[in-house]
C-alpha cells in the first residue's frame, strides 16, 4: 500500500483501505460487522434509523470490536406540499388498483429526516470513528462538535466543485462518488446530473483538487477495481453494490433475483421512489412512467406514496415498485458471506 493508504488505514484502526458503504434499507448492523471484522470500514445507515435503533445497531459493531462510520443525510425538509402529493397519487392510482393498495392508508410524513440535535446527541453517545454525510454538510458547528468528539467527518462529492467546497469546510476525507455509483446521488451544489463524472476521471481530479484523502465510490467491484482506483490517488474505496447479495445484508428477494439476473446490466438515475436522482435497476415503473418525472414529490416525501406499491408487489414476489438499488458494475455481488466479498476486494493489495 501507498504511504497515504497506509495512513488513511492505520489512522482509522483498520486493516484494508476498504469502507462498506452505508446503505439505507438494505442493510443494519449484521452486515456492518461482518464487514469490519474482515478488515473493510464498517458503515451504518444512520440515515434510515431512529436513535435506539442506531444505538442497538452500533453495539452490534461494537462487539465485534471494530470501529464504524455512521452515515447521514443533509437534506432541506420541503414545504408540506398537498396537490403535488394528489398529483402525484394520481399518476400511481392504476398501479394503486392493480396491487389492491388503497391510496387513503398512505401515511404522511417527512419521510427521512436530515441530521438535527437528536441525531448529534446520539453519535456523540456512540463514539464513532467516523460520520459521513451525503448531499453536502451540516452546519459548520456540528461538524467542529463531531470532530472535537475523536470523530472523522466525511462527506460525499460528485464534481470537483463539490470536492473544494468540502475541503474549505474542514472534512477529514472527500467520497468521490462516481456516475457508476448505485443509490442516491450526493450531489448538493447541483441538480444536473449531466456535471457528474465516471469515478475513474472523477478521482484523479479530486486528489489534485483537495488536501485531505479522496475515496473512491462507484463502480469497484472487484480487486482489478480497487488496484486502479488507488493507483489514480485514491486513499481507499468505498464498496456497495458487491455486498447486496450477501447473506447478512437486508436486500429483498426480488432484489437479489433482480442483481443475479441479466437485468442488472441495465441500470439508470430515477428521481421516482424518493424524489432524488438514485441509481438503480431498470423495473417496469421505471420503463412505464420514465425514470427521471418533475411531477414527482420532492426528496424525501415521494416515498411515501411508493412504499404500500413497494410492499404489496414485493409480496408478490416481484419488484416493480421497489427502488432496486445498484452501481453500473454488479458483478462482484454474490451469494456469499460478506467477508468473503472483502477478501476479493483486497486481493491485489
Amino acid at each position: 500500500m501507498s504511504p497515504t493508504t497506509r495512513a488513511f488505514t492505520d489512522r482509522l484502526g483498520i486493516a484494508l483501505p476498504i469502507v462498506q458503504a452505508p446503505m439505507a434499507g438494505f442493510q443494519a448492523g449484521r452486515l456492518a460487522a461482518a464487514a469490519g471484522a474482515a478488515g473493510a470500514l464498517a458503515s451504518l445507515p444512520g440515515a434510515a434509523l431512529d436513535a435506539r435503533r442506531l444505538a442497538d445497531e452500533s453495539a452490534l459493531v461494537r462487539a465485534a470490536g471494530v470501529p464504524v462510520n455512521l452515515n447521514f443525510f443533509c437534506h432541506a425538509v420541503p414545504a408540506p406540499d398537498a396537490e403535488r402529493q394528489r398529483a402525484w397519487r394520481a399518476v400511481l392510482a392504476p398501479y394503486y388498483a392493480e396491487l389492491g393498495v388503497d391510496p387513503a392508508t398512505i401515511q404522511e410524513g417527512p419521510g427521512r429526516l436530515p441530521f438535527g440535535d437528536e441525531a448529534l446527541d446520539a453519535v456523540l453517545t456512540l463514539a464513532p470513528a467516523v460520520v459521513s454525510f451525503h448531499f453536502g454538510l451540516p452546519a459548520a458547528a456540528i461538524v467542529t462538535r463531531l470532530q472535537q468528539s475523536g470523530a472523522q467527518v466525511w462527506a460525499s462529492a460528485t464534481t470537483v466543485d463539490e470536492a473544494r467546497w468540502l475541503d474549505e469546510r474542514g472534512v477529514d476525507a472527500v467520497i468521490a462518488q462516481g456516475l457508476e455509483a448505485g443509490g442516491h446521488r450526493g450531489m448538493f451544489l447541483t441538480d444536473d446530473l449531466t456535471t457528474q463524472l465516471g469515478t475513474y476521471a472523477l478521482v484523479p481530479q479530486v486528489v489534485a483538487a483537495v488536501k485531505v484523502p479522496v475515496i473512491a465510490a462507484g463502480g469497484v467491484a472487484d480487486a482489478k477495481g480497487v488496484a486502479a482506483a488507488l493507483a489514480l490517488g485514491a486513499a481507499a474505496v468505498q464498496v456497495g453494490t458487491a455486498f447486496l447479495r450477501c447473506p447478512e445484508a437486508t436486500t429483498s428477494g426480488p432484489h437479489r433475483a433482480a442483481l443475479a439476473s441479466p437485468a442488472a446490466a441495465h441500470t439508470a438515475c430515477t428521481n421516482l421512489f424518493s424524489g432524488r436522482p438514485a441509481r438503480g435497476i431498470v423495473n417496469r415503473l421505471m420503463r412505464d412512467l420514465g425514470c427521471m418525472r418533475a411531477d414527482v414529490p420532492p426528496f424525501p416525501t415521494a416515498v411515501n406514496a411508493l412504499a404500500p406499491l413497494r410492499a404489496a408487489a414485493e409480496a408478490r414476489g416481484i419488484g416493480d415498485c421497489s427502488p432496486l438499488w445498484s452501481g453500473q458494475n454488479a458483478g462482484g455481488a454474490r451469494d456469499v458471506p460478506a467477508a468473503d466479498i472483502v477478501r476479493g476486494l483486497a486481493a491485489r493489495l
